[in-house]
Order: C-alpha cells, then sequence, then structure tokens
C-alpha cells in the first residue's frame, strides 16, 4: 500500500491540475504560477541529487552515475524532437503537427514528458525497499509530492485549452486526467523492472536523475523566470531546494 501511495501521489497533482477547469476559467495568477513552478523545480533539483544520484553513486560508482544521468538528458533531447516543446507557441507547435489542434499537441507533449518522472517514482520506490538501494522511503515520497506539484499546473495546461476551444468541463477535466495515466504506469514499470534487476538500479535511478535535471532546467526554469517578478521563480526555487534538502537530511 505504501509503494502504491508514491505511484499515486504524482497522478493526483495532475487530477488536481485538471479538475481546476471547474474552478479557473483563465488559469492560475502569473505570480502564484512561478512560485509553483519554481517551488517543484527546487524540490526536483534536490531530489535528483540526494535521492537519485548520491544513492546512485553510492551503490556503483562516479562513471555509471554519469552515463546514466547524460542518457536520461539524451532521452528527454530526443523526445522535445519528436514531440513540441510543452511551453511553444501555438505557432511553432501546429507547424510541427499541423493535423492535430495546439491543445492536442500540449496533452500528447505533456504525456510523453510524464513517463520519466513516472520512471524516477518507480525507480526511487524500488530503492526504498532494496537493501543496496540506500534510498529511504520518506525520500521517495518527498520525490513524488516535488513531482505532485510540477503536474498540477501541467494539468491545468492540458484541461484549460480544451475548455477554451469548447469542450465541456467534464469533457476537458478527463482528457487532463488522462495525460497523468502513464506517470503510475511508467512508474509501476519501473518498479518491476529494477526488480528483477536490481543491477541496473544505479543506471536507472540515474537516468531518471537526468531526465528530471533536463525537464527542469528546459521546461521548469525558463517558465519560472521569465517575464516580469522572474525573483519570485527564483525565491520560489530556493525555498523547494532546501524543503527538499530538509527532507532528505532529517529523515535519510
Amino acid at each position: 500500500m505504501s509503494i502504491a501511495l508514491l505511484f499515486l501521489v504524482p497522478f493526483l497533482g495532475t487530477l488536481l491540475g485538471s479538475f481546476s477547469v471547474y474552478f479557473f476559467h483563465d488559469g492560475i495568477g502569473e505570480k502564484t504560477g512561478k512560485i509553483v513552478t519554481g517551488f517543484a523545480a527546487g524540490v526536483m533539483i534536490a531530489a535528483s541529487v540526494w535521492s537519485l544520484l548520491l544513492p546512485a553513486i553510492d551503490s556503483s560508482s562516479y562513471y555509471t552515475a554519469a552515463l546514466g544521468f547524460l542518457c536520461g538528458v539524451l532521452f528527454l533531447l530526443i523526445l522535445d524532437t519528436v514531440v513540441p516543446h510543452i511551453h511553444a507557441t501555438a505557432e511553432k507547435a501546429e507547424g510541427k503537427r499541423s493535423k492535430l489542434s495546439k491543445s492536442s499537441l500540449l496533452m500528447l507533449a505533456v504525456t510523453l514528458h510524464n513517463i520519466p518522472e513516472g520512471m524516477a517514482v518507480g525507480a526511487a520506490a524500488a530503492a526504498s525497499v532494496s537493501l543496496e538501494g540506500g534510498i529511504p522511503y520518506t525520500s521517495a515520497l518527498a520525490l513524488s509530492l516535488g513531482i505532485a506539484l510540477q503536474n498540477f499546473p501541467e494539468g491545468m495546461i492540458v484541461s484549460m485549452p480544451l475548455y477554451k476551444e469548447g469542450k465541456r468541463k467534464s469533457r476537458a477535466f478527463f482528457e487532463g486526467t488522462l495525460s497523468g495515466i502513464v506517470e503510475p504506469a511508467g512508474a509501476l514499470l519501473a518498479f518491476l523492472f529494477v526488480s528483477m534487476l536490481s543491477s541496473l538500479l544505479p543506471f536507472l535511478l540515474s537516468f531518471a536523475a537526468g531526465a528530471m535535471f533536463y525537464v527542469v532546467v528546459e521546461e521548469l526554469i525558463p517558465e519560472a523566470s521569465e517575464g516580469e517578478h522572474s525573483n519570485i521563480g527564483t525565491v520560489g526555487a530556493a525555498i523547494g531546494f532546501a524543503v527538499m534538502m530538509l527532507l532528505d537530511g532529517i529523515f535519510g
């Protein structure tokens, strides 16, 4: 039951973000969005280091961790060339997939970018029950919570445009929620894969760290710092990083 909770918490973030279509017709405020995005970025950076990279290094070597990290970055780089950028403008997105609407493109992009986040949760969950992993359950839970925070605005990104295109709120909510289904599925697959091949745990942990690092640098940091009030996003990132660092220090 405790492992299932790790898998479901990130999906809950997407669900709540999509459900906000019933309350916010134009999305959340700019300042609030920057704080939430910055906080999620800080949590995910700290989690990548303490919850993923350091345990990978402790159980293998710096070389394995570096290789896995770079492979995770490369994986996300390839994804970004195949699907439209999550925060791309409508013109750029439609230029890549002219047969799909902007909202469909966003749903596709968010769905595919959720895969490595689910893998990170699954790898952390496997490490939390592995004698070699060295990751406390509380650190894995903190990682899940950090990803859930990021998924909240992503759920809104999908559901709001669908509603504005004329779909019913229930339909927009359903499709927004659907974009997050891949996270618990990816987490379960990664958990089972690592459980069967425990020797791959250090590589997969660092792979997940690289994938998350790419998402943070490519998606979250630019979103939190663009336009006015960029310092709010920076403060949010610092708070998120400190919170995650303290969680790992206290419960690790």
